[in-house]
């Protein structure tokens, strides 16, 4: 699920190895392109948060929906990926948006994708050059294989949180949690039952992976025995969201799930109830 800045080192020019450039900023969404066209990771693609692992908005699917699974295997398939390939993610946040990645290509079945542990900040600090030379991509067909029953959807929100088995993670920070600011949404506050873990907990100061074992352990005491498989993730948007899902993964605690449309869906019906506090 890791991989370091030695082990990508050493695959750079592995045709089987193809990395992804996820750099995005949501207050200022055409960042990461400019990010990425002065200096990337050689042999990296840039994949763009808000076309590639985003659909379509219809206005009530939040600010980065799901598209479908044939459209993000068509979006690999340009940039070579196939099913024997293993793929790398990395953004300079902590890994957020290169969850985001992870999560979807094994959505569509993909089984070989790892995040580069610590990010371009991991990579430039232990000496990793950058480039501006684009790849050229070799494309191939991919098709979607999607993995059923991981996605939950507002109405599975609403069914599960009354559920004393389940839970919902809120990854965002803990002021947003309680609905005392809300930068980029119309209406501030949670989902009602839902638990807060701000997914920066999941790093170490230098944006790698905490240990295993002590994610597991904290993870452990927020679900209060539920089972992973019953518990949900969410966020603004479903981005940062991938960010605990993967954690929890990392810890050996498998099985949860996401609310794609998060905080920015959930909102767009003013039936669904809002907590604060």
């Amino acid at each position: 699920m890791l991989v370091t800045t030695a082990q990508l080192t050493a695959r750079l020019n592995d045709p089987a190895w193809i990395v992804f450039d996820c750099r995005h900023d949501l207050g200022d969404p055409e960042k990461g392109a400019r990010l990425y066209r002065e200096g990337h990771i050689a042999g990296a693609h840039f994949a763009p948060v808000d076309t590639a692992l985003s659909g379509a908005k219809i206005g009530n699917n939040g600010r980065h929906p799901l598209p479908t699974p044939q459209q993000f295997a068509d979006f690999l398939g340009r940039h070579g990926v196939t099913e024997n390939s293993t793929v790398v993610a990395y953004d300079d946040v902590g890994g957020q948006y290169a969850a985001r990645l992870w999560w979807m290509a094994r959505w569509i079945g993909l089984t070989q994708v790892a995040l580069l542990d610590g990010g371009l900040p991991k990579w430039i600090a232990s000496g990793g050059a950058l480039t501006t030379a684009v790849p050229v991509p070799r494309a191939v067909t991919l098709g979607a294989r999607p993995v059923s029953g991981l996605v939950w959807s507002a109405a599975d929100v609403l069914h599960r949180i009354a559920e004393p088995t389940a839970a919902l993670i809120d990854a965002r920070t803990a002021e947003r949690y309680r609905g005392e600011v809300e930068p980029i949404d119309r209406v501030a506050g949670r989902i009602p039952g839902a638990l807060n873990r701000f997914y920066k907990t999941n790093l170490n100061a230098d944006l790698t992976m905490r240990p295993a074992e002590e994610l597991k352990k904290e993870f452990g005491a927020l679900l209060a025995g539920r089972a992973a498989e019953n518990i949900g993730h969410q966020c603004g948007s479903g981005i940062t969201a991938c960010a605990n899902l993967f954690a929890m993964e990392y810890a050996g605690l498998r099985g949860s799930k996401l609310y794609a449309g998060s905080w920015s869906e959930w909102i767009a019906d003013p039936a669904r109830p809002v907590a604060r506090g």
